[in-house]
């Protein structure tokens, strides 16, 4: 089986190269190095075929799909971002570069397994309940309220107003992006959608939650909380936690992304469709600082600031059942474990 993966040189990208090749497939990486000073990482398995290229450019996309049997979409801009003033990079990235992908598989009459790279920020707010009410979708949360330490959304019911409680949020869920980097992940899979559907292929979006591990990229805006606080450690600073540290999250390691990724690809009769990837063992935001911040430095508590940047959401808790039955994946590895390993991994730039 030979494969095509799109970003393969960087952090989840590259672990999936890793996984694939143990596996014993031919594995050709598109990547523009961009994020890597246009050099080939050294954790970038040399076994790969490199061709270095954006996958925006209709050449380099062109020759990246000729005679792969399979497709594993990973580049994407990712992150919340700085402001709005990013979203034409992220809209020239993700929405444009997938569109070039298709458009070259088009012509090519492609008609194999496409695996996208998606992202449970597409959900927005997770999914809650009302004592009273059941089920609820809350309102984006208000700055007065965020303000005043008012961080848990209440019952958007008329007359209620009363605190809600996180459920774990299932694929079916209605889809509500809350920010640029949201949207136009949900506008990967609708692109993607739409190809597989007219080219009568398998497209599988994998809604990775909060991804961890070696390789990650550091002292960036657009770095995950986990490479913040670690680079905050690191350079003797305390994290710095936002709100009251009980944001609830699903944090999965790369490794266990990456064989999610090659089941994905490999297993026979897999549904099309949408999958959370997650480890099904959530944890707070303010967990992961105290977990991160004894591996490295103990005497560095985190510091619960009450700061809060709109867009961000409070609860997002997955249900990893569907990617359990469909395509046989379950989480291997441990919060505790994953993030000491973390703490002293090398980052992927």
């Amino acid at each position: 089986m030979r494969v095509l993966v799109t970003g393969g040189a960087g952090f989840i990208g590259s672990h999936i190269v890793d996984a694939l090749l143990a596996g014993g497939a031919s594995v050709r990486v598109l990547d523009s190095l961009e994020a890597h000073g246009g050099a080939a990482p050294d954790h970038l398995d040399g076994r790969a075929e490199l061709l270095v290229g954006d996958v925006a450019d209709p050449g380099a996309v062109a020759a990246a799909v000729a005679d792969v049997d399979v497709v594993c979409h990973q580049a994407a801009k990712v992150g919340l971002g700085v402001d709005f003033g990013d979203v034409t990079g992220y809209v020239q990235s993700n929405d444009a570069g997938t569109a070039r992908l298709l458009e070259a598989l088009w012509r090519r009459s492609f008609g194999g397994r496409l695996v996208l790279a998606g992202s449970m920020v597409v959900y927005g707010e997770g999914r809650y309940r009302c004592r009273a009410h059941g089920d609820v979708r809350p309102l984006t949360r208000r700055a007065a309220d965020l303000d005043a330490g008012r961080f848990d959304p209440p019952c958007p019911e008329a007359g209620c107003g009363e605190r809600v409680e996180w459920a774990v949020i299932e694929e079916d869920a209605p889809v509500d992006p809350r920010n640029v980097y949201a949207a136009t992940k949900l506008h990967q899979e609708h692109l993607c959608s739409a190809w597989g559907r007219e080219a009568g292929a398998t497209v599988i979006a994998l809604r990775y939650h909060n991804v961890y591990g070696p390789r990650m990229p550091r002292d960036t805006p657009y770095a995950g909380v986990a490479s913040l606080f670690r680079s905050s450690l690191e350079h003797g600073r305390a994290p710095d936690v936002f709100e009251d540290g009980g944001q609830t999250r699903d944090f999965v390691h790369v490794r266990d992304v990456a064989r999610a990724n090659v089941l994905a690809l490999t297993r026979a009769g897999a549904p099309a469709g949408a999958y959370n990837i997650a480890s099904g063992a959530p944890h707070t935001v303010g967990e992961l600082a105290v977990a991160l911040a004894g591996a490295i430095d103990p005497t560095l508590a985190p510091v619960v600031s009450g700061r809060w940047r709109l867009g961000d959401v409070r609860h997002v808790v997955a249900s990893p059942a569907r990617a359990a039955d469909a395509l046989g994946f379950a989480a291997e590895v441990d919060f505790d474990a994953g993030m000491a390993e973390f703490a002293h991994a090398h980052a992927g730039a």
